[in-house]
């Protein structure tokens, strides 16, 4: 069994091998410049902008296509980032502009994971989220923590892929797209920048960053790292957060034609969560009810909290040989959750415990809860390689990722300090469903496993030059993945022990045309499989080996154009997306649960996305998508898709002021299936002002300072579905956090 044993590696190991490798890697010879390293690293330095390229569309854009892109995308700059995101913001709340995207983080921007993150209505665990090209995620489900790693100030561009790209987009979820996160680089120029802010919500933050510039005598090596601390009292009542990261990054060239990148981050969080609240909560207590002070709750703050560390380490290299290229990233991340709940927080289930053994002393005033773990390492490789052959680009390569995961959750005594609790309803109306999760009966232990997930993913394409400026490019990958579970206590309604593993293999194809029809306009066409692989869930049954269950699949058929000039960045689509393989649970020849391919939906919708350059300073800006996400076999709109979405933006941008006013609507959706519980359509204004500083003390060489106002208009409805209480199925919501100001100072030494 290896349900005991420890997996999660601390993050201290890690970070001191970044710092070890920093001298040893500044010793080879360079003769390449820090700015052409970074050019071919991914990106530029933080040096200004010029008038000319400031005032233009491209830059004043919200979100943009690509002239290059081979399916819908939208990128996501810096200078957005900077100018309007909140500097405590998720970067789920970055990507909530982008055309088709729907994001709701309930206690304010940053102040708790984000609840919901839908893209053409697919859901967080669908589609694939990577920092620097790596995926990332849960490998049971493969879902993201979005208070858990990069903060706004360390990311310098966000791309939005829409759809399972080419053979060499890599991961666990292409099935709905990549939410693509790259890393800010090190400054050019050495400095020290200290920044902070206060906000509503008693939210502050304060952090510094360093950057000591290239520096000749290690080769042209550069490097940066900084530290921020984030502290909320949260919109929502007694749902504080309090969060510190650290982040560092080194480039350096080896010679004319290769760069080594060191990357390192570290996380912290105390987070006291609440589940949601009920329609009567609300009515009551008021759209704010998170958790409350009393101790003799299961809502009390002091019994709902997680305390997380993470961290996310890699080594690359890339090297551009004559006609060849390589791209390599060893990596390695970890997540390690320690979780603390009231057993109801809603208050549906009474006080009361038995402690000692199954019949033993009751406690009919105490208050229940449930303690868990999860912790997890993943370590893995990329190696992409292109070589010029014939008329084209030949593109081959691997992606390998293991994951470890220790998972553990019992129920206890919150009175009583965390003493184990043996079933805590043994009356009323609760008791035959709290009696049937009894695993076995009288026991403390929800779960208790540990399980693997190893993904191993080859692939080969190749982009042909038809013409100068038509460029066909068929591919396939291989995906393999296989799971082990190794349980004392399974998870769910099945008793015992669990033991098992399998492994699962699909090709996939896709091929996408695009045409260069002038410098400044492309368009394309793309049709490619994505897939999914089957979540842990399908071992949580009594015989996993009764299921035959394949991955969830979609074909992806897209079209789309990008215009992009100084006056004009305009781009759209037209996509159309056969889901199958739905993955379902249903009662087998025993009554046992077992898992089935059964059915699946329809995505279908048109997206747009424009920027107009006005003069002056001055740019408005438009997206909006219609969509439509429905069941095959019963034709009902899936849960979390919006019918539509739209935004609407005008700002300015010359000399050191900038300012924007922006609107985002989110269209009527469903928070369950079979349209039973329709969500109001909404939409959210947000107001950005920022100055940079002159005639500053000669000592300082720059500064800024910005006021931002999030929900100007303190709409606060109901935003979402939040899930459902825990046994009478109550449904449970979030608000839409109201109106919050916040002033950010920074300035630069």
């Amino acid at each position: 069994m290896h349900s005991d044993r420890s997996f999660t590696l601390k993050p201290l190991p890690a970070l001191l091998a970044v710092l070890l490798l920093t001298p040893l890697a500044a010793q080879a010879d360079s003769t390449t410049s820090l700015g052409t390293v970074q050019a071919e690293a991914g990106g530029s330095g933080n040096g200004a902008v010029s008038a000319a390229t400031q005032q233009s569309a491209p830059y004043q854009a919200l979100t943009q296509g690509s002239l290059t892109a081979t399916q819908p995308q939208s990128i996501i700059s810096q200078n957005y980032i900077d100018e309007n995101a909140a500097p405590t913001a998720n970067y789920t709340d970055i990507i909530n502009i982008a055309p088709s995207v729907f994001s709701i983080t309930p206690n304010g921007a940053g102040g708790m994971e984000t609840h919901t993150t839908s893209i053409r209505g697919l859901q967080d665990g669908q589609f694939n989220v990577t920092f620097d090209g790596i995926p990332f995620g849960d490998s049971n489900d493969f879902t993201h923590h979005s208070t858990s790693y990069f903060m706004p100030q360390d990311i310098r561009s966000i791309v939005v892929d829409r759809g399972p790209g080419t053979a060499s987009t890599i991961g666990p979820a292409t099935f709905g797209g990549t939410v693509a996160i790259y890393t800010r680089n090190p400054s050019e120029t050495a400095g020290l920048t200290a920044y902070g802010s206060l906000g509503s919500f008693g939210t502050h933050l304060e952090g510094a960053r360093f950057d000591t510039g290239v520096m000749q005598n290690w080769g042209g090596a550069s490097a940066v790292i900084d530290y921020k601390r984030f502290n909320t009292d949260g919109y929502l009542t007694d749902a504080r957060l309090k969060r510190q990261n650290v982040y560092f990054k080194l480039l350096k060239p080896l010679g004319s034609d290769t760069v080594l990148s060191l990357v390192a981050m570290y996380n912290t969080l105390h987070q006291n969560v609440s589940p949601g609240a009920t329609l009567a909560q609300i009515q009551q207590y008021g759209p704010t009810f998170g958790l409350n002070n009393g101790p003799t709750s299961q809502a009390f703050y002091g019994y709902n909290y997680d305390n997380i560390e993470t961290d996310f380490e890699y080594i690359g290299l890339k090297h551009q040989g004559d006609g060849w290229t390589l791209d390599n990233k060893l990596y390695t991340y970890d997540y390690t959750h320690h979780g603390w709940n009231g057993f109801d927080p809603n208050g549906e289930t009474p006080n009361g415990t038995v402690l000692g053994s199954p019949g033993g002393l009751s406690m009919p005033n105490d208050v229940p809860g449930e303690r868990m773990l999860m912790a997890y390492r993943s370590i893995g490789d990329i190696l992409k390689l292109t070589n010029d052959l014939g008329p084209g680009m030949l593109g081959y390569g691997a992606w390998y990722d293991h994951q470890g995961n220790n998972r553990n959750q019992y129920e206890i005594d919150m009175s009583q300090g965390g003493a184990f609790n043996y079933n805590v309803i043994t009356t009323g109306p609760n008791a035959p469903l709290e009696a049937a999760n009894a695993n076995p009966p009288g026991t403390y232990i929800d779960r208790l496993m540990y399980d693997s997930l190893d993904s191993f993913q080859p692939y080969v394409q190749y982009a042909w030059k038809i013409t100068p400026s038509l460029t066909l490019t068929p591919g396939v990958k291989y995906a393999w993945f296989r799971r082990t579970l190794d349980a004392v206590q399974n998870q769910g309604q099945v008793q015992g022990a669990l033991n098992y593993s399998k492994s699962w293999g699909k090709a996939l194809g896709s091929v996408d045309l695009h045409y260069l029809i002038q410098k400044n306009w492309s368009a394309y066409v793309q049709v490619a499989q994505g897939f999914l692989a089957p979540n842990l869930n399908v071992f949580y049954v009594a015989n996993p080996a009764d299921n035959s269950v394949n991955p969830e699949t979609t074909m992806n058929y897209q079209v789309g154009t990008t215009w992009r000039s100084h006056d004009l960045a305009l781009s759209g689509d037209v996509y159309y997306i056969d889901f199958n393989n739905l993955a379902l649970k249903v009662k087998g020849p025993v009554g046992q649960n077992i898992w089935i391919n059964d059915g699946g939906a329809i995505y279908k919708g048109v997206e747009g996305e424009g920027t107009y350059y006005v003069g002056g300073g001055i740019s408005v800006y438009a997206n909006g998508s219609i969509n439509r996400a429905y069941d095959k076999q019963t034709g009902l709109t899936l849960p979390e898709a919006p019918n539509a979405t739209a935004a609407a933006g005008l700002m300015y941008n010359s000399g050191p002021w900038y300012a924007s006013l922006i609107t985002k609507y989110i269209g009527k959706r469903y928070g369950n299936p079979g349209e039973s519980d329709p969500l109001p359509a909404f939409a959210l204004t947000d107001l950005n002002v920022s100055y940079g500083l002159h005639d500053l003390p000669y000592w300082v060489k720059r500064g800024k300072v910005s006021l931002q106002v999030h929900n100007l208009f303190d709409k606060t409805g109901i935003a979402d579905l939040a899930g459902s209480t825990q046994y009478a199925s109550t449904n449970l919501y979030y608000t839409i956090p109201g109106r919050a100001e916040m002033v950010n100072v920074s300035l630069g030494f």
